[in-house]
């Protein structure tokens, strides 16, 4: 057995690294990808799926994943056809009603959680609730052009239930949530009191979402007590560890990166904050961000690093940082996520596959670290950069990809974990994710090349996906919450709103007013419901809103409004100088009293309230 290489002989090997990142990276590119092949592989993807779940739905249905070797099944995660949920907005996406209607049907009537099964926290979260509530947002509402006739909230009672269940595990001194949970009877007395940073800090969009459809602010404030409770035992450098003690708060182990045990605890400060327009989490990102680029940053690579000290521990690149690329974009720093993804592709270049530990000291394989379970993390940010940018390397990078896939992972009955990316060893198990996230990203990013026609792209709403892939539409009833009964045309969460004579009187001109119009089959929305900055605006007093009776329209945010009208209707109304928020098309009205304010909002949403000169403006934050 070789002898270990001493430490000052790893560090001079990682500056060379870091130095001449280009060093090692193959300089023979594809050739680029014609209109017409890049249909030809959108085409092959979508091929790619249904191989694959075509062979679960024959071979492994109603278990959780295939065994695509054998042509079998398994359950992994708790045994309530984890795939197919997996699957539900990949189907919508692909714009295959049938199965999906079919898909949503089945679960309705078939998926039970009342079951004595310990589970994982943050699998179950991501996968199924998330496939859950994305199923929903997309069955029960006519604009994603998926409505299902006959489907009544069945997906919406299941992820309530589920989610129920899985509040016990946030019943700690710290708020920071056990890993697993058992769906019949709470947390197992010999539950670990360890987990992940990752594991208690990406709840907040599944959560966060639930609570907004079922007006029950409970699963969004766990999930942001717990993000707050691993924030607030951050570092002097604004580091995280990676397991933590969720009973006392000690770091139990204190290696920071952006990968393994951590990674989409960054992803998830981003997105909640683009979803729910929550500055508190945009705040937390930014100084996250900062402290990342600063301690862990090494152009092009990231490294691991003691918290405290910020001394290197691991100057290792693993699979699971590839997501980060894509986070940087929607964050609007491209170069770097270039250079990074570049770095990162190379390795993918050198194997066929991404191991999940790669050596920046040795330039090899991570002993013990050699598999490639089809992750969908470096084909994520490849979308994403090749929608940031356009440029036709990703095309090329997508087309490499597809055709690893093809020729080192595809296996009789779907596509098989690869055990050792140097000699392409297969082994018979195939995750979820790969349905949910891997095929997904492929298929949109030469989607978009041919000229896009599908729910991301041209659909009426804009979209984050989950770090499982799965659909959270930015629809007023996710995203304004702290506008609850704000203005004309807002979705209002409570129908107990004290109102004042002159709402009721101006009530028939707001239903003519607030009418849907489609042309041509889109729908357009008369004034901006999203801008680029994201801009929020806050507002003292009571704010004049006409809530009871509203449409789908309005709800959904589709609806125009005619705010010139309305702006005039309040002002002779109430006799005073209005404000109109252009952006919003509301009208505020200073609130000569506090018994005036909706009860409701001011319990349930302690965690909403904005600081009137808080608004923070970022030109580069995107949503899909």
């Amino acid at each position: 057995m070789e002898a270990p290489k001493p430490l000052s002989q790893i560090l001079l090997l990682f500056l060379l690294v870091s130095a001449y990142p280009n060093a090692f990276i193959h300089t023979a590119l594809a050739e680029g990808v014609t209109p017409e092949e890049a249909r030809q592989l959108r085409d092959e993807v979508y091929g790619m799926f249904y191989h694959a779940f075509n062979s679960y739905m024959e071979h492994a249905f109603p278990l959780d994943e295939l065994r695509p070797l054998s042509c079998g099944g398994e359950d992994t995660l708790g045994g309530y056809a984890l795939t197919l949920i997996d699957s539900l907005d990949t189907l919508a996406l692909l714009g295959d009603r049938e199965r999906f209607a079919a898909s949503v049907e089945w679960i309705g009537k078939n998926l039970r959680f009342d079951i004595n099964k310990t589970v994982s926290l943050f699998e179950t979260t991501i996968r199924v609730l998330g496939g859950l509530l994305s199923g929903h947002l997309i069955a029960s509402d006519y604009a994603t052009g998926m409505k299902i006739p006959s489907y009544d909230n069945q997906l919406l009672n299941l992820a309530e239930d589920l989610a129920r269940r899985l509040l016990p595990a946030f019943d700690t001194p710290t708020g920071i949530p056990f890993g697993s949970v058992n769906l019949l009877h709470g947390v197992d007395e010999d539950e670990s009191k360890i987990t992940s940073t990752a594991g208690g800090g990406t709840l907040t969009l599944e959560f966060g979402v639930l609570s907004r459809l079922t007006n029950d602010p409970i699963f969004e404030q766990v999930t942001k007590n717990a993000v707050r409770g691993l924030w607030a035992r951050r570092s002097e450098l604004n580091l995280v560890g990676a397991h933590i003690n969720v009973f006392t708060g000690e770091w139990t182990q204190k290696d920071a990166g952006i990968g393994t045990s951590i990674d989409s605890f960054y992803e998830y400060l981003l997105k909640a904050y683009l979803l729910f327009g929550d500055e508190e989490y945009l705040f937390i990102f930014q100084e996250a961000y900062r402290a990342a680029m600063q301690y862990l940053y090494n152009d092009p690579w990231y490294v691991e690093v003691n918290m405290d000290s910020a001394a290197i521990v691991w100057p290792l690149f693993n699979s699971l940082q590839a997501f980060w690329p894509g986070l940087q974009v929607l964050a609007g720093d491209i170069d770097p996520a270039i250079r990074t993804h570049g770095a990162f592709f190379s390795v993918w270049k050198r194997y066929g596959f991404t191991p999940e530990g790669f050596n920046l000291a040795t330039l090899s394989v991570q002993y013990g670290q050699n598999s490639y379970p089809l992750r969908p993390e470096l084909i994520e940010s490849t979308y994403w950069l090749y929608k940031a940018t356009r440029d036709p390397r990703y095309l090329d990078v997508g087309r490499d990809m597809v055709v690893s896939l093809q020729y080192g992972a595809r296996c009789p009955c779907g596509y098989c974990h690869i055990s050792d990316v140097e000699f392409h060893t297969q082994e018979d198990h195939m995750e979820s994710f790969f349905l949910a996230e891997t095929v997904k990203y492929l298929w949109l990013l030469f989607d978009l090349a041919v000229g896009p026609d599908n729910l991301v792209e041209s659909g009426p709403y804009k979209y984050i996906f989950s770090t499982e892939g799965h659909l959270l539409p930015a629809t007023p009833q996710i995203s304004l919450v702290q506008e609850h009964c704000s203005y004309v045309g807002a979705f209002c969460k409570s129908a107990g709103y004290k109102q004042e004579s002159q709402a009721s009187d101006i009530a028939a001109n707001l239903q003519e007013a607030n009418v849907s119009r489609s042309d041509g089959g889109r729908v357009h929305t008369g004034f901006p419901l999203y801008s680029t900055s994201f801009e929020s605006t806050s507002t003292a007093g009571l704010i004049k809103g006409f809530c009871p009776g509203l449409s789908h329209g309005q709800k959904l945010g589709i609806s125009y409004v005619a705010s010139i009208d309305t702006a005039h209707q309040y002002e002779s109304a109430n006799k005073r100088e209005p404000t109109v928020l252009q952006s919003h098309s509301a009208v505020v009205v200073p609130n000569p009293s506090s018994d005036n304010s909706p009860s409701d909002n001011d319990n349930n949403n302690d965690n909403f309230q904005e600081s009137s000169e808080g608004g923070s403006e970022s030109e580069s934050l995107h949503l899909s």
